[in-house]
């Protein structure tokens, strides 16, 4: 069976709405494992027994949530040399545009050498929020980490 893990953090709703349809979209893929945590209750034995990883964050202050930071710290040393290339993709609920957040998670994915498969997506408050045009992109990219992960290709 393939395990897509889902770490998140939100304090509005949104991010976590947004977490909802990327487990729809990766439950949607026959033979999926779909593990929806919060960030804060994420552990190592998570990331280490995941095929693919997501990550979901409020922007907050132009970076992401502490909360995920303390995911990526809890986990980076003992998980280091153990995550090569594995698959992840982002999303996140984004005051400004999302950049900070998004180059803030991908510098740390570098360390970690997680291979990103996706373009994120970033649901901008100012521009209308989780939309159901959001929702949808969401479900895409949940099912396009968990197939990818299925068919072996990432």
């Amino acid at each position: 069976m393939t395990r897509i893990l889902i770490v998140y953090h939100s304090q509005t709703g949104s991010t976590e709405k947004m977490a909802g349809a990327v487990a729809a979209g990766a439950s949607s893929i026959e033979g999926m494992e779909v593990i929806l945590k919060k960030a804060a209750d994420a552990s190592l034995e998570d990331l280490l027994s995941c095929d693919g990883l997501v990550i979901g964050t409020p922007e907050n202050f132009g970076y992401m949530s502490g909360t995920v930071k303390d995911f990526f710290d809890r986990t980076f040393y003992p998980a280091e040399g153990k995550v090569f290339r594995k698959p992840y993709v982002v999303f996140i609920s984004a005051g400004n545009d999302g950049t900070g957040a998004l180059s803030s998670i991908e510098r740390i994915a570098l360390g970690f050498k997680f291979k990103k498969v996706y373009e994120p997506v970033i649901a901008r408050m100012s521009k209308g929020g989780v939309t159901d045009e959001i929702l949808a992109r969401c479900r895409e990219l949940g099912q396009t980490i968990a197939g990818g992960c299925e068919a072996g290709i990432y």
